[in-house]
């Protein structure tokens, strides 16, 4: 089959791999019909994220039909069309039964690795390097995915695949967001980045009851879906001293609710923006911790701050005095996505979020390199690339 692999930083290819097959009796074979870029693949692809090797295959945000089952695969049958979380939880460990699936404890088969870099072992995500179990990703015509029967949901026939793709990272990771963030009736919120996962967390925000939801990002077009898509007001941060604005907009307050949907490759400005990016290519740090220095600044006094965006390691100049003497609370993890997948099914259905217009970009599996390219560049209007891997070049 074809896959889109990674053989170094920022150098992707199309390439003939073999064919996934049936490892387990928990497995399923999946044909997959979509497959998001997602804005955590550019840490692989440029280079922040250790342990990727060439040839790796990447993708994890993805629906597509069942195709094969194994023996012990009870909740699935061929011809099903389904959605994939990206997290692979095996449902049965301590974890998994709390519904803390991105904490499992079987799904990495590389969880000694892991735990030299974040003490403990956590779980395996789709295509996404070697030190979350080196697993195939969906960026391909066909994908294996263990422990099928709790991680593939069927879609409802009612809910299109350009809606129901984000379901499987995107949607489940801004519910998650905001669910952490507590958002109450009438808060207001403030979420750092208007990509996929801002915008569905602006969304979430909103049907759990904010009052306001400000987004904050540097990319136009991003902002202006963020205002007509999602309802948020907006801040260019290139543009306006973000601390003031959220102060002066919220009558000295503060947000009640801060969300970090950027991450490690945050973009800031003056010479914080220099401070990072030297000591991140130095390997002085790892992340670049702008927003959420940010967040802790910004959030009023006993608020919360979420963290979704993906860091990998160690980052400097976090204020934990503020942190402390204004007594917030800070939440973050990968996104337990099992949890979340009926409910957002039912508010989709409801019309009460909508991701679909996040699907800006349909590719052709062998256009991927050159969507990447728009992706990373944050150029052409891109939210999102959504590579169809058996579609007509």
């Amino acid at each position: 089959m074809k896959a889109l692999c990674w053989n170094g930083v920022r150098d992707l290819n199309v390439e003939r791999v073999d064919d996934p097959r049936i490892l387990n009796p928990r497995d399923a074979i999946v044909k997959v019909t979509m497959s998001s870029a997602c804005g955590s693949d550019l840490h692989l692809i440029n280079g922040f994220i250790p342990s990727m090797q060439a040839g790796d295959i990447l993708g994890h945000e993805f629906v597509g039909e069942v195709v094969e089952i194994g023996k012990e695969v009870h909740q699935l049958a061929v011809g099903d069309r389904v959605v994939v979380v990206s997290i692979i939880g095996c449902g049965e460990c301590s974890y998994c039964k709390d519904e803390l699936w991105s904490l499992c404890d079987n799904s990495n088969p590389n969880g000694v690795m892991q735990k030299k870099v974040f003490q403990y072992p956590t779980a395996g995500i789709f295509g996404y390097s070697h030190l979350f179990g080196g697993y195939a990703g969906s960026h391909a015509e066909y994908i294996r995915v263990p422990f099928a029967d709790h991680g593939a949901f069927k879609i409802p026939e009612d809910i299109p695949d350009e809606k129901a793709v984000f379901v499987s990272d995107g949607v489940p990771t801004g519910y998650m967001a905001a669910e952490m963030a507590g958002v109450k009736p009438g808060d207001v919120v403030a979420v750092w980045g208007a990509g996929g996962v801002g915008q569905m967390a602006i969304q979430c925000a909103y049907q759990m009851g904010a009052e306001r939801v400000i987004a904050i990002d540097s990319v136009d077009y991003r902002l202006a879906a963020a205002a007509t898509h999602s309802r948020a007001e907006v801040i260019n941060f290139k543009d306006a001293d973000v601390l003031e604005v959220l102060k002066e907009s919220t009558g000295g307050r503060g947000p009640d609710c801060c969300i970090d949907a950027v991450g490690m490759e945050a973009n800031s400005t003056g010479l914080e923006h220099y401070y990072d990016r030297v000591k991140q290519l130095s390997k002085l740090e790892t992340d670049r911790p702008a927003v959420l220095r940010q967040a802790i600044a910004a959030c009023r006094k006993g608020g919360t701050v979420s963290v979704v965006g993906v860091y990998a390691g160690f980052a400097d100049k976090i204020p934990m005095g503020l942190f402390l003497n204004k007594a917030l609370t800070m939440r973050g993890g990968q996104m337990h996505g099992q949890r979340y997948v009926p409910r957002l099914f039912e508010l989709i259905r409801e019309g009460k979020i909508d991701p679909a217009f996040m699907l800006t970009h349909p590719v052709p599996l062998d256009k991927a390199p050159e969507a990447y390219e728009l992706f990373n560049g944050r150029k052409d209007g891109c939210i999102r690339a959504v590579i169809m891997p058996h579609a007509a070049n």
